[in-house]
């Protein structure tokens, strides 16, 4: 700092001179000096208000400074606007005329966006190798059409990222974090579906149809039975657990309003909601994905959720998700309360599941002129494809190898036809018509059973080696399509490099313009 006096302003004006005028011996006599110009004389001014002389000769009033529209007495002048230009816009093809300029920019300025410098730098930042992403997971499971629609990813996403799109498939809903979990918990993906079924049922559940508590044919007498698949033992066993309180609800299919046999997740809270919606589907609900229990306040309003009990039925693949899920303590936000609340599992036997539109729009409708609205029921039952009509009179009975094309592709490489992590397993083979197959695998199962077992007729499961050569059929099909070692005894989890390298999937996808 110099002591030079600022130019335009008399020496004896400069802040700090001793001199300056009203000032003797160091003691201010402002009173008795002249007063600065632009300062009055008006005792009403505030005290606090203050003048200072600026470097260009203006002035500084109350600590801003004085617009320039504004006269020493604090009269607003006249304002003058420039009209906003209206039916014009940039000429891009004015060869003067730059179409990438930034208006409002000064001649000269070079002005750098801190956004970009940033992501420059972060583009050179390698993604941590434990990191898996949601679209690795896209990249080896959904865009190479291995996803089973069951949901899991969408339940164990932890920053509830990942949601069902209009195809009914997983997709990025906002941004991943990059925590792994839905690669690890994906059947198709991470999870070693087969280590599961281990861990749930014992060193015995991996071969043959598993090693269960014991096995029925059994069927309900009661005349709703009619609507219902095979002897109609899910709906019974979910009714007497509603009508005993050991559940509040069970997650189920039922038919979408719009989409004649289009299946979607429905919470039934009453037999007669069971009964309605007692039949399958054979399509995917991607069930695991609509455990928010949010999604059912309306039917369950007077529970607090950590005292809710629920039962699902799904698929084998579904029951196994879910299982793997439930074996960890973490926290699964959305998703969290609705699986802990899930005590009751029940699996359906599965071969394969099919893509709704390549079933009931090609193969159904195009191909065989059975449309969707004239279908009463579905069953895939002694290897063939069976279609009823309304009244429930048979209208189709084919092979069902000739669907094949309408399959979900992921589904070629699953081996548990039988549902060796659930509760309960039920189906069709290995009993007569109008009977279901029961296998109960834990204690749990039996208590489910026991609550229905007085309304049910039942003997020992008829014919036991009928389900043992499927499910044989079934491993053999999944071992040719599997592109990993079947190890029971391996980790149940698969490092995504590992499969990437099995399967020819794209290493980093996000570092490949994918």
């Amino acid at each position: 700092m110099t002591d030079e006096p600022l130019p335009g302003v008399p020496a004896s004006s400069a802040a700090g001179d001793s001199a300056s005028a009203g000032c003797e011996d160091g003691e201010c006599r402002c009173d008795d000096a002249d007063r600065p110009a632009g300062r009055s004389d008006d005792s009403s001014a505030p005290e606090d208000s203050s003048v200072e002389l600026r470097a260009d000769g203006g002035t500084r009033t109350d600590g801003g400074a004085q617009p320039a529209n504004v006269d020493e007495s604090g009269s607003l002048g006249d304002l003058e606007f420039t009209e906003p230009a209206v039916g014009r816009s940039q000429d891009v093809d004015d060869p003067d005329v730059d179409p990438t300029a930034r208006p409002g920019v000064p001649d000269g300025i070079d002005l750098e966006t801190p956004g970009y410098s940033i992501r420059s730098e972060m583009n050179d930042i390698e993604t941590p190798d434990e990191k898996t992403w949601f679209m690795e997971l896209d990249e080896a499971v959904i865009e190479a059409d291995r996803c089973i629609q069951c949901g899991t990813c969408v339940a164990a996403c932890p920053s509830d990222s990942i949601g069902i799109g209009d195809d009914g498939k997983p997709e990025l809903v906002k941004m991943c974090t990059g925590c792994s979990m839905c690669w690890d918990f994906c059947p198709r993906g991470g999870l070693r579906y087969e280590r599961q079924w281990k861990i749930t049922g014992g060193e015995d559940n991996v071969s043959g149809a598993g090693d269960p508590i014991t096995e029925f044919s059994a069927r309900v007498a009661e005349d709703w039975r009619r609507g219902a698949q095979d002897g109609g033992v899910v709906t019974s066993i979910l009714s007497h657990l509603l009508e005993a309180g050991e559940i509040d609800g069970a997650l189920v299919a039922t038919e979408s309003e719009e989409d004649p046999w289009k299946a979607e997740s429905f919470l039934a809270t009453s037999h007669e909601e069971l009964v309605e919606n007692a039949g399958s589907f054979y399509n995917q609900t991607m069930a695991l994905g609509n455990l928010d229990l949010s999604q059912w306040a309306h039917k369950l309003p007077d529970n607090d959720p950590e005292d809710l009990s629920l039962a699902v039925v799904g698929t084998p693949c579904e029951i196994e998700g879910l299982r793997a899920l439930q074996d960890f303590d973490w926290d699964l936000q959305a998703q969290e309360a609705g699986l802990r609340a899930v005590e009751y599992r029940i699996a359906l036997f599965c071969t394969k599941n099919f893509n709704y539109e390549r079933l009931l729009g090609e193969e159904l409708a195009e191909k065989r002129g059975i449309s969707p609205e004239e279908i009463g029921k579905m069953d895939v039952i002694e290897g063939e494809m069976r279609v009823y009509d309304r009244d429930l009179d048979p209208i189709l009975a084919e092979d069902v190898t000739e669907f094949h094309d309408a399959t979900l592709k992921g589904c070629d490489e699953c081996a548990d036809f039988t549902g060796y992590a659930a509760d309960l397993a039920i189906g069709s083979v290995g009993s007569s018509d109008g009977f279901s197959s029961v296998i109960v695998r834990t204690e749990r199962g039996l208590e489910a059973w026991e609550h229905a077992e007085s309304d049910l007729e039942y003997h020992d499961l008829e014919n036991r080696s009928a389900i043992g050569k499927l499910q044989s059929w079934d491993k053999k099909q999944a071992f040719e399509s599997l592109q990993r070692p079947f190890d029971p005894d391996a980790p149940r989890f698969i490092e995504y490099a590992e499969h990437a390298e099995q399967y020819g999937t794209e290493p980093n996808p996000h570092e490949a313009d994918h």
